[in-house]
């Protein structure tokens, strides 16, 4: 008779402090309004049949049979069918988490049908066991749920954090987007504060908490990622970019571009040059 035997590695592992709200199924036979939402915590949303379109702030993505969507606290979205197949989901609603996904975005689309059996037998499981309210079917969710989330972060290998959910996020959000669409303008903390309707000493322990960098910081960040496309396409001055870019001064940007870059514009865009593919 043979054996084989496996050792467990280091247990003193953290485990992943989120609360399973709810677990719930639906068929969207267009029969209730679909209308742009938020919820101060995360979304898994996992399509068992039909077609439609899932909205998440202003854009609308096809989504179908073994499409997987995970949507961080405080992003709007919404779902509809489209069709004769309507959709068929499961949602799964967690506290005391979000992920990182790449584009600094609030939200993953992924199909999962090479693992569709692996992901959905946890969520059916959590969806049974809370349907039966047998006794401790909520603690064999709290425990199936981390398990889930352990083999989302090896199928998809994102990053995830373990956050409070701040209601306060919303206003965090609409600055992060002003951010993102007026940086190349003068803009200081005063101006965000007012923009919020928050205090600004509060916005920048709320936003460091939720993004973790302040507001102008992030301001900068967004500013030096312009300049860096600027520099690498263009044969613009070092001036007429750090302006272009929304710095004040031609001196602030250079010191911010070293903070941030490790080295000086003018080295970034000779490196740049260098490395370009050869006609």
């Amino acid at each position: 008779m043979g054996t084989k035997r496996y050792a467990m590695g280091d247990l003193s592992i953290e485990t992943i402090n989120s609360k399973l709200l709810y677990i719930t199924y639906s068929k969207f036979e267009n029969d209730w309004p679909s209308v742009l939402h938020t919820h101060s915590f995360t979304e898994l949303f996992c399509v068992i049949n039909g077609k439609g379109r899932f909205q998440i702030e202003e854009n609308e993505y096809p989504i179908q049979k073994d499409d997987f969507v995970i949507v961080n606290p405080n992003t709007p979205h919404t779902e509809k069918s489209l069709g004769p197949d309507p959709l068929e989901y499961v949602i799964l609603g967690i506290e005391n988490l979000s992920f990182s996904f790449e584009g600094n975005t609030d939200y993953i689309i992924f199909n999962c049908q090479n693992d569709k059996h692996d992901l959905l037998f946890y969520m059916n499981t959590m969806l049974h066991e809370l349907e039966s309210e047998e006794v401790n079917s909520d603690r064999i969710c709290q425990n199936l749920l981390e398990v889930l989330i352990i083999k989302l972060i090896r199928r998809t290998n994102f990053a995830f954090d373990v956050t409070p959910s701040i209601k306060i996020s919303k206003e965090c959000l609409k600055i992060k987007r002003y951010i993102e669409t007026n940086f190349h303008h003068d803009i200081s903390l005063d101006d965000l504060a007012q923009i919020s309707h928050l205090n600004k000493y509060y916005l920048v322990h709320v936003f460091t908490k939720r993004f973790g960098v302040s507001p102008i910081n992030y301001l900068v960040q967004k500013r030096i990622q312009d300049s860096k496309e600027l520099l690498a396409s263009t044969d613009y001055s070092i001036a007429d970019i750090a302006q272009m870019s929304g710095f004040s001064s031609q001196s602030y940007f250079a010191q911010c571009f070293m903070k941030n870059c490790g080295i000086t514009a003018s080295q970034y865009r000779k490196s740049c040059k260098t490395n370009l593919p050869e006609k």
